[in-house]
């Protein structure tokens, strides 16, 4: 089932999963894209539930890896001269 206009909506009952969800049908609903109606419903399942601020976080960057130290090279052993 979809909502007049949103294919993407879901199946009608579905309530919101997040607060961006929320705010981007909101935003859905000023540009007249879906119905007052389908997100009063959606917005009444959901109801007065804590939603968390997205529902797969953004990742985190991987730490840098870290070089090692470039290696001093080995001294030289210089030969002793011989006494004439």
């Amino acid at each position: 089932m979809t909502l007049s206009g949103a294919p993407y909506a879901g199946n009608g009952g579905m309530p919101f999963k997040s607060k961006a969800q929320r705010r981007k049908f909101a935003e859905l609903l000023v540009n007249g894209k879906i119905t007052d109606e389908a997100y009063e419903r959606w917005n009444q399942t959901t109801g007065r539930k804590e939603l968390p601020e997205r529902v797969h976080p953004e990742k985190k960057a991987a730490a840098k890896k870290r070089k090692p130290a470039a290696r001093k090279p080995a001294a030289r052993k210089t030969v002793k001269k011989r006494a004439r």
